[in-house]
């Protein structure tokens, strides 16, 4: 992908957000996976919809948006490019045209969409009624995978009220976005607005994904970096106990 210095070594999405507070090179066009990354998020829904409105041809668009989305994960191999993003993104269309395919519906192109936004509001709506903000256990677990000691992990960012407090403002945040893209869209495909239902898909898809990790970011930046902090001293504190310890053993051992 295009990814400035900063994408690339934050990565994308999440986890560009489990790099917030280590500096100021944070880039919301890096983490939502660089402008190549955007256009080819976007181009397949660009052209089932301009394509279908057009031709009223569900056959021929589900036939031309299958090739183009194919043809983006050979181009990736071809320049031996990291091809993940690409047949993410593959897969998620395939299920789409297939699901258009098997009703004869184009509208239907965005039934999974549905499904997943559903999923993903319940799951976070689940996690704040358990008080557990999902996004936060989502970050923690990218930025410090808990191998071991699942407990202390898991306390260590839930005793933390200000770092608590943000992941659970951005978990309703996300679970807003998710729902509004719910409101405006459903009511869309019940009425079978396709050309409609397409534009707002669009419009709500990667740029309220920008906004949402850009706003996401502002707010857990401050309380992740006091955080970050916190931790650092905790462990030069062990550090030097450890060291204090094996000192006074060394010199008891001597005594002896």
């Amino acid at each position: 992908m295009a990814e400035s210095k900063a994408g690339s070594a934050n990565g994308t999405g999440l986890k560009a957000l489990a790099s917030a507070g280590e500096g100021d090179d944070f880039s919301v066009i890096a983490a939502i996976g660089g402008v190549r990354g955007v256009v080819e998020s976007m181009l397949p829904g660009i052209v089932f919809v301009v394509l279908f409105v057009a031709t009223q041809n569900l056959d021929l668009t589900i036939g031309v948006s299958a090739a183009l989305a194919v043809a983006q994960v050979v181009v990736r191999l071809l320049q031996r490019q990291s091809v993940m993003g690409a047949l993410s993104g593959l897969v998620a269309v395939g299920i789409c045209l297939i699901w258009a395919w098997k009703s004869h519906e184009a509208r239907d192109y965005y039934m999974f969409g549905f499904l997943t936004n559903a999923a993903y509001a319940t799951l976070l709506g689940v996690s704040l009624v358990a008080r557990v903000p999902a996004l936060g256990a989502i970050i923690e677990f990218i930025r410090q995978l808990p191998t071991e000691h699942f407990r202390a992990w898991f306390d260590d960012w839930t005793g933390d009220k200000a770092l608590k407090k943000a992941y659970t403002i951005i978990t309703w945040l996300w679970m807003a976005l998710f729902l509004l893209r719910l409101a405006v869209q459903v009511p869309l495909y019940l009425t079978n607005h396709v050309a409609a239902l397409g534009v707002a898909r669009l419009l709500m898809g990667i740029p309220f994904w920008a906004l949402a990790i850009w706003v996401s970011y502002l707010i857990i930046a401050t309380p992740m970096h006091h955080h970050k902090v916190a931790q650092a001293r905790a462990a030069e504190s062990a550090a030097r106990e450890r060291d204090g310890l094996n000192e006074s053993t060394i010199i008891t051992e001597k005594d002896r």
